[in-house]
């Protein structure tokens, strides 16, 4: 599980490219790899994890299983958990380190609810700064301590209960990493846990969590969810075959749709209906995607994706559809460069407590290459022109976000001039492959900046917002 010590800078330029074609498959879906890893630690027996993501984040959740008595190891491709039962886990020897991973660290607290020990979560410069209290104060409620007392960003130690209360507890804004750290620390409490929704979002862990044994019920009225788990549950060790992830897709099918003449299709895509916001948007810009060969793996629903070159025209993203396509409004953004009209994203808040403060990043971003947007409030509005591709040719900060640059090496594929990104290395915490994978559809992308300072530097020119 080595990870590259490197920490020089290393920007790239993406060019406008000819035509993208071909059949791949991008790595493993993130959410399901991290609760494979530590719902299999859970359970007794061996869980074995075909497809698992090997980025820096899920193997920052590997490491964190091992330091607790879990023994975690990969041969020819799968991946072995020999879990220890719910409750089992023991003191970590050493800090739990989660990088950059804000969904490792969340669905750890959940779990480490019901350990009554002591654990350090430490995590980068990024990860520290983001607010951890809206998954530890429903967490205190069921008997979880967090020193120092009222800390809400890493490093911090907390202390499970041996016994969690169960509780009822309604989300005051969508989460799924809220709702999966709850139901982690109900499946370890006697009696009932149950989590309210007024808006789906994520439900891999109901469907894991189900599949690996624990009592889950589901019931909804009106626009209401409620979701239930049994506590003083018993897991068993399942094999999990991990699809792949829709949210690394995105950026392949959004470089397919603005570059002309492509064709390109990606095998065997997570298609759970929580995920997918991305693409109903993208058919209802008028973009040619469409799902193909659907069918069932392991209790989520799966297909392929096939995306071609289209004539794009503005449309209003509703906030309902947040939660679904939370990770792709940075790819959004810059696809909605290439539409006639204007293209307004409603309910962004969530992505200003992302890696980065994403709306402002990405705002920066537009503006730094000649396309006019605007943050209104929790809004982001991009104008854009079919007619005439964005101009290019600026430099983009990516804040350590990995999103943040893919999304704008995409833009760049289509775009009347280069675009830079000033540091690629944090890509590798959700796709490593991801240049490899570009480049072997015919992108156009380069190591060294092809324009490095000839054109509004975001560091000049912070936008709305930013």
């Amino acid at each position: 599980m080595h990870q590259s010590t490197d920490t020089r800078p290393q920007p790239r330029s993406a060019s406008r490219s000819g035509p993208l074609a071909g059949e791949i498959t991008v790595p493993g879906d993130k959410s399901i790899s991290h609760r494979a890893l530590l719902f299999g630690a859970l359970a007794t027996g061996v869980t074995k994890i075909t497809g698992l993501l090997e980025a820096e984040d899920v193997l920052n959740t590997a490491k964190a299983v091992e330091h607790m008595g879990a023994r975690v190891y990969e041969e020819g491709g799968t991946w072995s958990v020999t879990g220890c039962g719910v409750g089992g886990l023991s003191a970590p020897d050493a800090p739990l380190d989660f990088g950059n991973s804000g969904t490792g660290v969340r669905l750890m607290m959940g779990a480490l609810a019901g350990h009554d020990f002591k654990a350090e979560l430490i995590g980068d410069a990024s990860l520290s700064r983001r607010p951890m209290g809206r998954v530890l104060n429903p967490l205190m409620q069921m008997g979880l301590e967090v020193m120092p007392q009222g800390a809400d960003r890493l490093p911090l130690t907390i202390r499970g209960a041996t016994a969690p209360l169960p509780m009822r507890y309604e989300l005051p804004v969508p989460s799924a990493q809220v709702k999966s750290a709850v139901l982690l620390a109900g499946l370890h409490a006697p009696g009932v846990t149950t989590v309210v929704e007024r808006e789906p979002t994520r439900d891999h862990t109901e469907r894991m969590l189900r599949y690996f044994g624990a009592q889950i019920d589901v019931t909804t009225a009106g626009d209401a969810t409620e979701i239930s788990i049994v506590g003083e549950a018993e897991l068993t060790g399942k094999p999990v075959d991990v699809p792949a992830d829709p949210s690394s897709a995105a950026f392949l099918v959004a470089a397919a749709v603005i570059t002309e003449g492509s064709d390109v299709t990606i095998k065997n895509v997570l298609l759970n209906p929580t995920r997918t916001g991305f693409y109903k948007t993208l058919q209802d810009m008028g973009a040619d995607v469409i799902f193909e060969n659907e069918r069932s793996a392991g209790g989520e629903p799966v297909g392929d994706i096939r995306a071609r070159s289209s004539r794009l025209k503005g449309v209003e993203v509703p906030a309902s559809r947040a939660p679904s396509m939370i990770d792709e409004y940075p790819v959004l953004a810059c696809v909605a460069a290439f539409a006639t009209g204007t293209t307004t994203m409603l309910g962004l808040a969530e992505l200003k407590v992302k890696e980065s403060d994403r709306l402002a990043a990405t705002s920066a971003g537009l503006t730094a290459n000649g396309i006019s947007n605007a943050i209104e409030g929790d809004t982001l509005k991009v104008h854009g022109s079919r007619d005439e591709r964005p101009a290019g040719g600026g430099i983009v900060e990516t804040h350590m976000d990995h999103r943040i640059a893919m999304a704008f090496l995409t833009l760049g594929l289509g775009s009347q001039a280069p675009v830079t990104v000033d540091d690629t290395r944090v890509i590798a915490t959700s796709f490593p492959s991801f240049v490899d994978l570009m480049e072997g559809l015919g992108a156009n992308l380069s190591a060294t900046p092809a324009n490095a300072g000839t054109k509004n530097p975001t560091s000049d020119n912070k936008g709305p917002g930013a």
